[in-house]
């Protein structure tokens, strides 16, 4: 994977992978556990929706979508409606019978997807500006979805991010991520480490 010592993963590098049903696109950002998908652990990608349309099922599979691109998608979740703005998130069971329509045009949206018997996950949407350096490390991965964002080590080595590039754990050293976009901060937990709230 293209992770190098800051962790940084490149949109721009990632390969494009279609869809089953041809209704868009995917790039997978990074899986645990193996991308088969029956599979990983947990996977975040990043998807391309460029018609309305069904989802592929995942039983046993949480899924959280966060519109990061485009106004609006009209998800229809087990003949429930749910409409996401931009930089809103839903989660949903991923054996639900799922579509989404587009009245705004194609969208972009963060995929994240945790096998529910091992993990679940969290999504936050930040302002960089408004915070304090978001830390990266365990199990904490952090996409930019717009304006500008650095990433600094330890060693004092940094780096800069564009839009959908993401800083995923790497190694036990932490970094921090500074500037004045907004970012998506994707939280996950193992199931056995963590206690009932």
């Amino acid at each position: 994977m293209g992770h190098d010592l800051l962790g940084i993963v490149r949109f721009a590098d990632l390969p494009v992978i279609p869809w089953r049903n041809g209704g868009g696109v995917t790039r997978e950002v990074v899986a645990s556990g193996g991308s088969d998908p029956q599979g990983f652990d947990w996977r975040i990608s990043i998807a391309d929706v460029s018609q309305p349309g069904p989802f592929s099922a995942f039983p046993g599979v949480d899924r959280m979508i966060t519109l990061v691109e485009g106004e609006r998608m009209e998800l229809v979740i087990d003949g429930v409606v749910h409409v996401l703005g931009l930089h809103e998130s839903l989660s949903f069971d991923g054996a639900s019978r799922a579509s989404c329509s587009l009245p705004s045009g194609p969208t972009r949206d963060l995929n994240v997807m945790t096998r529910r018997d091992r993990l679940a996950a969290a999504v936050a949407v930040r302002d960089l500006s408004e915070t304090r350096p978001i830390a990266v490390s365990g199990a904490q991965i952090v996409v930019l979805l717009t304006g500008t964002a650095v990433v600094a080590g330890a060693d004092e080595s940094q780096a800069h991010l564009e839009p959908l590039d993401a800083v995923c754990p790497s190694g036990p050293h932490v970094r921090l991520v500074t500037g004045s976009g907004k970012v998506a901060v994707v939280r996950l937990e193992d199931h056995h480490q963590t206690r009932a709230q």
